[in-house]
């Protein structure tokens, strides 16, 4: 099983590069963090992860800026296939956000 993620930045039309991402399980414990390459992407995340619940956050002030209305996003997301490809975008907007179940 793996997890990645995609960061675009709506407004620009553009990748969003540099935005730091956290995947922690359902307890809150840190698994793993990555910076979005110039791409938008993070193509590894993890690896090896029992099926269960986990969330990504997104440090989406420190890519917008303080002023950002949404200083963070926080996706809680459902593992049951253990073997599966999980990937996670994001679609940002200083007021806006959206996310989806990737391929």
């Amino acid at each position: 099983m793996s997890v990645s993620t995609h960061v675009l930045d709506a407004v620009r039309g553009v990748p969003a590069a540099g935005v730091a991402v956290h995947l922690t399980g359902a307890s809150g414990k840190g698994l793993r963090s990555a910076v979005t390459d110039a791409d938008g992407r993070v193509p590894d995340l993890a690896g090896e992860l029992e099926p269960g619940v986990y969330r990504l956050t997104f440090d989406v002030a420190g890519y917008l800026g303080p002023d950002t209305f949404y200083p963070e996003v926080t996706i809680t997301f459902r593992i049951a296939e253990a073997a599966a490809h999980h990937h996670v975008p994001l679609l940002l907007s200083p007021f806006a956000y959206s996310t989806y179940r990737g391929s």
